[in-house]
């Protein structure tokens, strides 16, 4: 199964990373440059460098999973690019659980960037 079952970790990239890169180039990644296992069961995102887009890979147990999202008209709110890499916790997790990524809510300190695209429109 694709879904990770039982508790999740999610460690997040704080350097963007080469998008050119597939399954086997971000594994290398989180270990050589994060220090960490990408065989873990772990969920690890990773940003472009212009912000619009994102991978997150994970091991379900019998394979690397990559999933990859491109935002059309806005970009993901990041921190502040700095070596190393951030543990977002259960609390994070869950003050933000009905927001979709790149979107923002207030009771976590993140905002919105822009409207949602409607291709009606445009």
């Amino acid at each position: 199964m694709i879904i990770p079952s039982g508790t999740v970790r999610v460690l997040v990239a704080m350097r963007p990373v080469d998008f050119r890169k597939g399954m086997d180039g971000l594994a290398a990644v989180a270990r050589e440059s994060l220090g960490a296992d990408p065989y873990s069961g772990v969920v690890y995102v990773f940003r472009a460098k212009r912000a619009d887009r994102v991978k997150l890979l994970l091991w379900d147990g019998t394979g690397l999973v990559l999933v990859a999202k491109r935002l059309e008209k806005s970009s993901f709110r990041w921190p502040t690019i700095s070596d190393g890499v951030m543990r977002l916790t259960s609390a994070n997790s869950r003050r933000c659980s009905k927001v979709s990524i790149g979107r923002g809510c207030a009771r976590c300190g993140c905002k919105r960037r822009r409207p949602r695209f409607n291709p009606a429109t445009q």
